[in-house]
């Protein structure tokens, strides 16, 4: 604005804007909610326009407050760059699309990946003409006859599955996909990076639900993938039609979780460790899935693979002979773990496979899989795990 008067009216708007820089650094990251951007000159704004110069002009193209949590993820996840979206789901969307996958290509997939990941596979995409070949990741042999049989443009993996958390051999799988010209997407949500960095092993795109445990709290709907430059710029010109945008106040919400991640992490991991123990000692539990215990079948894998800190704060277990019905009496019976359709939070949280993360398949599907209905997956918090371990047990106590 000039010296000149302007009206109250167009004080009003304008009063504390363009303000010059103050001599200070706000501890805290600031919260940018503007949805433009003015620049002093257009030759400026059509350089933003045209990725010729760095800046900010409109949300859908990005923002400074979601670039400041793309950039700490992409600093923890050792790679060249992030793109974060409104959701994990939008950011497994953009991620296939920009591996190219298209009509008539195909992807080949652990068979039990999250729920969404495999209906967006094997219905979204498959009536788009693209054919998804699912495979037990765990089995090298039959990934490597999946990728010669198929030429899959992408190989889609978790570090730890969920519900059963089955642990992917990473750099054997992404040597193997990458001898056949396949990229790779390893879903990290499960490992954080506190526990493992794919991108270390070749992995082409990570992807996280922020949701999860980056954000932490339970208040914020966020994905990100971690990427190289060039896939990240194929993203941006991709999500700028699709539109798939995180927003200011969650990315603000999902920097201020990332902040408390290894702390978090750390008794989340040491907490899970002894649930697992316990459980898999008592006499109503079938079955337990859980790295950290040295019956799992890829408990040696993990040991190397999560760099020593843990073996991850989700874990599930199989009620002895039971049903549906059986399971939610469970869950209703417990008081301090919640049962919530989430994981990975501060709260100790609970959840029936079968009913929720993967309710969209079919139940031969889920045999398949391997899910039936005493199934329950633990997302284990913050909370001492002697009050855990006993809310678990008088709710154990309750079944016939």
């Amino acid at each position: 604005m000039t010296n000149r008067r302007k009206s109250f009216i167009t004080r009003a708007v304008h009063a504390g804007e363009h303000l010059p820089p103050e001599d200070f650094i706000p501890v805290v990251g600031p919260i940018h909610p503007t949805v433009g951007f003015v620049y002093e000159r257009m030759e400026e704004l059509d350089g933003v326009l045209g990725t010729t110069r760095e800046g900010f002009v409109y949300p859908r193209y990005g923002s400074p407050t979601v670039a400041a949590l793309e950039a700490a993820i992409a600093d923890l996840e050792g790679g060249e760059a992030a793109y974060a979206f409104a959701s994990g789901m939008a950011a497994i969307h953009l991620a296939l699309l920009t591996a190219g996958v298209r009509q008539g290509s195909s992807v080949v997939a652990a068979m039990d990946v999250y729920g969404a990941t495999y209906t967006m596979l094997r219905r979204l995409f498959a009536e788009l003409g693209v054919s998804a070949r699912l495979v037990d990741c765990t089995d090298l042999r039959a990934v490597e006859a999946a990728l010669g049989e198929t030429r899959p443009v992408l190989l889609v993996a978790e570090t730890i599955s969920n519900p059963l958390l089955k642990v992917a051999d990473q750099p054997a799988l992404i040597d193997l996909a990458h001898r056949h010209g396949t990229q790779v997407l390893i879903d990290n949500t499960f490992a954080t990076p506190y526990l493992c960095n794919p991108r270390g092993f070749g992995a082409d795109f990570v992807m996280h639900s922020v949701t999860k445990f980056i954000a932490g709290h339970c208040d914020v709907l966020a994905g990100v993938i971690v990427t190289s430059a060039a896939n990240r710029h194929r993203m941006y010109e991709l999500n700028k039609m699709i539109g798939s945008n995180l927003g200011p106040f969650e990315a603000w919400l999902a920097m201020r979780g990332l902040k408390t991640l290894p702390l978090r992490m750390r008794q989340q991991c040491e907490s899970a460790l002894r649930i697992a123990g316990w459980l898999s000692a008592h006499p109503k539990i079938e079955r337990i899935h859980y790295p950290g215990l040295a019956t799992h079948p890829q408990h040696e894998l993990a040991r190397r693979l999560l760099q020593g800190r843990g073996f991850g704060a989700v874990l599930s277990f199989q009620i002895a002979g039971a049903d549906k019905a059986v399971a939610f009496r469970f869950m209703d019976a417990l008081a301090l773990c919640l049962p919530a359709t989430t994981l990975g939070d501060i709260y100790t949280i609970v959840l029936h496979p079968a009913t929720s993360s993967h309710r969209a398949l079919a139940p031969s599907e889920r045999a398949e899989i391997g899910i039936d209905d005493g199934l329950v997956r633990l997302s284990v918090g913050i909370e001492d795990a002697s009050d855990i371990i006993e809310d678990l047990d008088q709710a154990l106590r309750s079944l016939p």
